[in-house]
């Protein structure tokens, strides 16, 4: 079932349970802003965003093209600026499928159906390979520059699995490959494997990884 949801496209993929900091200042995303704040029920301030496959966020011809697979979001804090702008940031909550948008509103609009997480026991020795292969990379990351990754990491293996997915340096059609795979033991699998490639392109020649675009504040609008 389709149901409306205020859309805010992106040039990155965005994943379930992590925190995502947002710079708004494009008219259309700060009628999407004030919008949501005119919701009494904070756990209702939500919106979608879907990865971008072809086109921009700003200027007058936009998006173009749009992975259908996305993350429905809650907003949780809102600093304005004296421009009209906003700093927010928004948690992930679950995944959705967009169906339809419609740009022709004051912001984007689209039908979205949300889709069921499966909940499956994760074997032990997969959730302790990727922590034990994370540790390795921010070791290495850490030999470089200060420490930009999480302090702590979850140890629900579903959480874990997006929270790695979200700080591996990784291209895009990666990450949208990370978002669409159901299921947390592949999705652990297949980012240990991308982290230990990291590592070995950085023994080979050691760089900043690509995390440091991932960890700063953004405009995407």
């Amino acid at each position: 079932m389709s149901l409306p949801l205020p859309m805010f496209p992106l040039n990155t993929v965005l994943f379930p349970g992590v925190v995502v900091p947002l710079r708004v200042f494009e008219d259309r995303y700060r009628s999407l802003v004030h919008h949501l704040l005119r919701e009494p029920d904070p756990t209702r301030r939500l919106f979608g965003s879907v990865a971008i496959r072809e086109g921009y966020e700003v200027g007058e011809h936009g998006t173009q093209s749009l992975f259908r697979v996305g993350c429905r979001l809650q907003l949780t804090e809102v600093s304005p600026r004296a421009d009209g702008s906003f700093d927010i940031e928004a948690v992930g909550r679950d995944r959705i499928r967009l169906d339809r948008l419609d740009t022709g509103g004051p912001f984007p609009q689209g039908e979205v159906a949300v889709l069921p997480t499966e909940r499956r026991t994760v074997p032990r020795p997969v959730v302790e390979q990727a922590l034990a292969v994370f540790h390795a990379y921010r070791a290495a990351v850490t030999g470089l520059r200060a420490d930009p990754l999480p302090e702590t990491l979850p140890r629900d293996p579903e959480l874990l699995s997006w929270t790695l997915a979200a700080v591996a340096p990784l291209p895009l059609p990666e990450r949208q490959s990370l978002l669409e795979t159901e299921d947390a033991e592949l999705r652990l699998v297949l980012v240990t494997d991308l982290l230990r490639g990291e590592l070995r392109t950085m023994n080979v020649l050691p760089s900043l990884p690509a995390t440091e675009v991932a960890r700063t504040r953004w405009s995407p609008n």
